[in-house]
């Protein structure tokens, strides 16, 4: 939860169509992909999707066997099941993240298997006293479990991997970490895979259910097993009705997204009507990160001058780092989950002993105090003492930043490592130089550039991280636009760009900056003209207003303090919206959409393809930001259609687990992933429309075709229909789509639309 990063829950399943995923993920657990509640905008709440008709899924063993208990009164053994390996799996994992040892699945399975020997208190809390019995005679190693398991159980062995599927789901949050850890490895370069392992445990519990109901017989163990052999052997027409039942959800679905579309092509094919001037000299250049909540802040910062020039970019600004404070052992990404940081930044001077104690004292007391179930064990620790800190903290509190943050503020210079090796001048012009084509900005440049980064300001919060950067590794950029406005200010930097072809202005001046997303403020690491400083006030406030409508509070007398109380009440589950909404990506000249409202739905990156020699930026554009919106944008998607199964529920009732790990809904269940139900629905509808993302890029046809077909990833993500890909010609006059290597009219400019053609 410190690098939380928005993620497709499906990502694996890529290569096959998205409603074919959906039919899968419904039959196999009940999973919903639709939502026509929100999609016909009739609010009827977050249980909605729950509530509405589906044929009956696969029931795994120990739901089978809930059909002849009495779960009013008795422990279900569904639910025990989940109970006794998440909290095995909390403290195993939470036990490996500290270091204590190195594990394999052999090591998962096993450590799992000796506490459960040992565990005399199932056969109690199950009413079954010759329940682990069982557990005793299960093989040491997983991967004979898992032979003997599929052997005894898997009737039609070509099904076992839906069924081992179907298990994992159960357990889909610790799935979902085990999968995390693997992802991490590879991107370091080694193999380390724990799913094999959990799969071990999951089936372990089938089979010593299955052995022990057969070993007390009668008439239950009878009608369980004529319904299992029963289940297996009508699976694929469990499949076939759930595909056949989503018909008419998914013609609802691409009928909301078309809607959606054409109001984009409107907007998008309508031009100015004054178009601003080139000639004129510009007093500021803004880069934001290319995240939803920037569109709102760029388009009021524009408002105020129109001298101002912002621009869209990823919010790592290119930098493939980690942040290292120095003087402390502590390490972190700055940078997409999908890449592995190359170089290591850390600070030329150290930082305080007070702030590394602060540092320390912070990871001490979060790993105390957050483990889960935490928040109630940490006041029966402390007693009243720690019921008088909680009461000052909630009434007379201050800003709750996290103390990494904190350890580079006030630095001008940084040091940059890749391997152990500083760079040198010539090694950092050519990492500025690579991403300032990729910003589009490489000559006219105005006396001041901010780079501005962004983070949130919540307190109470553990998916604090959530509303942070995803293209940081879930942390504010503030590193990252330090660290590259420090060498773009670097005077042998400047010299070797030149000879690039890059020529900066001695008189020109970049500055770091932090967006604010929750308050709308943006603090500048350096020093800027007073001037300046009023445009960023101003649009702030402009903001403010916006948003506040989204808040409920733009009829409170004092928007902006409201707004700033908001952000430092540690009882508000509202603090912001962070991406909701989320809807487009459009990759284009800023002069395509400086004219448009775009409430706060798009993200927006600058490029222009004439620039692009080679189409290497596109190529990059089309494989990274664009799959990290998809990312983001599914993430949202499934948070909305299934809370239940891909949200993480009600955020008032979170336990974090393991100081970072990740949250139970209550004292235990599964781990929880995706967004808390208050990231998505305001007490009374949804507040993020569940549609799937359309990219929008001005390009040539020939030179995106090429991009898709080159890249695996991206063709699935298009042609799977995971998103919509669509193309602006040059003259903001038409647009059309691809699909399956063809390209497809969409819209065209009408007459009555006016305007002028623009650049690109």
């Amino acid at each position: 939860m410190d690098q939380m990063i928005a993620v497709n829950p499906f990502w694996e399943m890529r290569d096959l169509p998205f409603t074919r995923v959906a039919s899968r993920m419904a039959a196999l657990n009940g999973t919903c992909c639709q939502n026509q509640a929100a999609l016909a905008g009739q609010g009827n709440g977050p249980a909605a999707a729950e509530t509405a008709s589906m044929p009956e899924h696969w029931q795994n063993l120990s739901a089978q066997l809930d059909r002849n208990r009495d779960t009013a009164h008795q422990v279900g053994w569904q639910d025990e099941v989940v109970h006794q390996i998440s909290q095995f799996c909390g403290d195993y994992f939470q036990r490996l993240d500290a270091g204590d040892f190195k594990a394999d699945a052999q090591d998962l399975y096993h450590s799992w298997l000796q506490m459960t020997r040992a565990d005399r208190g199932i056969a109690i809390v199950m009413g079954e006293p010759s329940l682990p019995s069982q557990f005793q005679v299960l093989p040491d190693q997983h991967e004979k479990l898992i032979t003997d398991a599929l052997d005894a159980l898997a009737s039609q062995p070509d099904y076992a991997p839906d069924y081992a599927h179907a298990l994992l789901l159960d357990i889909n949050g610790w799935s979902s970490w085990a999968a995390y850890l693997r992802w991490q490895a590879r991107l370091s370069g080694h193999e380390e895979d724990l799913l094999p392992g959990l799969l071990a445990i999951r089936l372990a519990w089938e089979l010593a259910i299955w052995r022990h109901v057969q070993h007390v017989g009668g008439a239950i163990f009878a009608e369980l097993k004529q319904r299992w052999l029963k289940q297996w052997d009508t699976w694929p027409e469990m499949l076939q009705t759930h595909e056949q039942s989503q018909t008419t959800g998914w013609r609802q679905q691409t009928e909301a997204e078309s809607a959606y579309q054409s109001q984009m092509a409107e907007k998008l094919l309508t031009r100015p009507e004054n178009p601003s001037s080139d000639d004129q000299p510009l007093k500021l250049q803004a880069a934001f990160c290319i995240d939803v909540r920037s569109e709102v802040y760029r388009r009021a910062l524009e408002a105020q001058n129109p001298a101002i020039q912002t621009l869209g970019f990823a919010g790592f600004f290119g930098l493939p780092i980690s942040y290292r404070p120095k003087g402390t052992g502590f390490c972190r990404p700055q940078l997409p989950g999908l890449l592995a940081p190359a170089l290591e930044v850390t600070e030329a001077e150290p930082a305080d002993s007070f702030s590394r104690q602060s540092l320390a004292n912070h990871s001490h007391w979060s790993q105390f105090s957050n483990a889960g179930p935490a928040s109630f064990s940490f006041i029966e620790s402390m007693g009243l003492a720690g019921l008088g800190r909680m009461v000052r903290k909630t009434f007379f509190g201050k800003s709750s930043d996290n103390p990494v943050d904190q350890l580079h503020k006030g630095q001008t210079e940084f040091e940059i490592r890749q391997n152990g090796t500083l760079l040198g001048a010539a090694e950092k012009a050519e990492l500025a130089g690579g991403i300032l084509r990729a910003m589009t900005l490489t000559h006219d440049f105005a006396p001041t550039v901010l780079l501005v980064g962004h983070g949130s300001s919540t307190r109470n919060n553990p998916h604090a991280a959530g509303l942070d950067c995803g293209a940081c590794g879930g942390q504010t950029g503030s590193v990252n636009v330090r660290v590259l406005a420090g060498i773009l200010n670097d005077k042998d930097v400047r010299a070797a760009l030149a000879k690039q072809g890059i020529s900066i202005p001695s008189e020109t001046r970049f500055v770091g900056a932090l967006h604010n997303t929750t308050t709308d403020e943006v603090e500048c690491s350096g020093d800027v003209p007073d001037e300046i400083r009023g445009f960023l006030a101003n649009a702030g406030a402009q903001a403010r207003r916006e948003r506040a409508l989204r808040l409920g509070i733009a009829n409170e007398s004092d928007v902006d303090s409201a707004i700033k109380k908001r952000s430092q009440d540690w009882s508000e589950v509202r603090p912001e919206w962070g991406l909701a909404g989320n809807a487009s990506f459009i990759v284009a000249p800023r002069s395509a959409t400086r004219h448009l409202d775009l409430g706060g739905r798009s993200f927006l990156h600058d490029y222009r393809w004439r620039e692009d020699e080679g189409f290497n930026i596109l190529e990059l554009i089309m494989t990274a930001p664009m799959v990290v919106t998809h990312w983001i944008n599914l993430q949202y998607f499934m948070s909305v259609t299934d809370n239940l199964h891909y949200g993480s529920g009600n955020k008032v009732l979170h336990n974090v687990v393991g100081g970072h790990l990740g949250v139970f809904e209550g004292n235990g269940g599964d781990l929880r992933i995706g967004l808390p139900l208050q990231s998505v629905h305001d007490g009374k509808r949804w507040v993020h429309e569940p549609l799937r993302l359309s990219v929008y890029l001005a390009a040539p046809r020939e030179a995106i075709a090429e991009i898709a077909q080159k890249h695996k990833v991206v063709q699935e993500l298009i042609d799977n229909d995971w998103l919509y890909l669509f193309r602006i010609n040059d003259e903001q006059t038409s647009i059309e789509r691809l699909y399956r290597n063809e390209w497809q009219p969409v819209a065209t400019r009408s007459s009555s639309t006016g305007g002028q053609s623009g650049e690109d």
